[in-house]
């Protein structure tokens, strides 16, 4: 676990970007949680971020504003000075954008209008340069094993074991995908190890489960960090966004592409996703205690086949039960069945049937992903009432 990061001390620039420059200094993660993206705030006479909802911003200066966006168009850097149309770039969004990318150690982040989203700008970035090809490793979130399956953007994945990827690669492989720990078998990956067999070939780590309270994967080669943001980022079950974290070379085509393609994230989303960062650490070590204790339980229940803990740790759950996974679906009372996860209230879903149901079904038992398994994702309720909860649902 992550206790201190190069984090900033403000230098602001108070452009109107709602991006600061920075000195480095070295904050726990919990204070950099908190502060990150808001330093400029008490020069403002702020205490809370504002939420800005404009989608245009007046200019009289159409020449300078001119070539501030011919400057966007030929390297995405974003423009200095005021902000010019929502979908280039909004302040609320871009705090979050500077916060995110502070916690998981990156020069910077990019934000999107979903997880799915994000991933689908990624693989843009790379087919525009002639780099269709992907090689993955299973188990990944379905939407995101469809996307790649599909070609649905053009590209052409190769799904290997890790051990096979430096083999698979080929000169026109743009991304080799992972997840760790995995969706929703919680595998975990040797991330180390994988981004040394990528070679120069970027690593796309998706990081949603584990977040960087539980790892960074830029610290150990990957280099881009995709989040569902609408997971344990927002936190609450009611922000629905993307971002990928990534070095500013990188970020800069992927801003060219949301631009372009208008993925943009809503600015009370970024407000949302802001205030759910500062929390972060909090919630995801306190649902990870209830996830322990309920993986034990589990494990030394009789009804239940076979339990997955990452050894990392973290708030999700996969256990597979002897008896009909529906009827334990149809039983939850406190717990919600229901689709998604990272939410303060703990959420179970059967993935054969939900998440992982476009992923063909060899496919999806070769990945480990059985018709008996359960996926859990722990919320921040008492342990006792949920335990009470899944025994009833298990049933005799």
């Amino acid at each position: 676990m992550y206790d201190t990061y190069d984090a900033y001390d403000a230098q602001s620039d108070l452009s109107g970007t709602g991006q600061v420059r920075v000195a480095p200094s070295a904050r726990a993660l919990a204070t950099e949680a908190v502060h990150a993206g808001r330093e400029d705030l008490a020069a403002q006479g702020l205490h809370a971020a504002p939420i800005d909802l404009s989608t245009t911003y007046p200019s009289y200066d159409s020449r300078g504003e001119a070539a501030r966006i011919d400057a966007f168009a030929a390297d995405g850097a974003e423009p200095e000075g005021p902000p010019v149309y929502a979908r280039l770039g909004n302040p609320t969004v871009a705090r979050f954008e500077t916060a995110l990318a502070r916690l998981e150690g990156t020069e910077s982040a990019v934000a999107f209008a979903s997880g799915m989203a994000a991933l689908s700008a990624v693989l843009l970035v790379r087919n525009a340069m002639g780099l269709r090809h992907v090689v993955a490793v299973r188990p990944l979130y379905g939407c995101s094993d469809h996307l790649l399956t599909a070609g649905l953007l053009g590209t052409e994945v190769t799904w290997v074991d890790p051990a096979g990827i430096a083999d698979a690669l080929r000169p026109d492989t743009g991304l080799v995908m992972v997840e760790s720990p995995a969706n929703p078998t919680l595998a975990e990956l040797d991330l180390r190890a994988i981004a040394h067999a990528c070679g120069s070939v970027p690593l796309l780590a998706d990081n949603t489960f584990a977040t960087p309270v539980l790892q960074r994967p830029a610290d150990i080669g990957a280099r881009l960090i995709l989040h569902s943001a609408t997971k344990y980022l927002g936190g609450h079950g009611d922000v629905m966004a993307g971002v990928v974290a990534c070095d500013e070379e990188f970020a800069r085509r992927l801003r060219q592409v949301r631009f372009a393609t208008g993925g943009v994230l809503h600015p009370l989303a970024g407000y949302l996703l802001l205030r759910g960062l500062s929390t972060l650490p909090v919630r995801v070590r306190a649902a990870s205690s209830n996830a322990a204790e309920l993986a034990r339980r589990l494990a030394a229940d009789p009804r239940v086949a076979r339990v997955h803990y990452p050894r990392i740790g973290g708030a999700m759950i996969a256990f597979e039960v002897h008896g009909d996974p529906h009827d334990v679906i149809a039983g939850v009372r406190l717990i919600t069945p229901a689709v998604s996860l990272g939410s303060v209230d703990t959420l179970i879903q059967h993935p054969a049937s939900i998440s992982h149901r476009i992923v063909p079904s060899q496919d999806r038992h070769d990945a480990g992903v059985s018709d008996h398994l359960l996926r859990l994702s722990v919320g921040l309720e008492d342990v006792e009432d949920l335990w009470e909860d899944l025994e009833v649902a298990l049933g005799a």
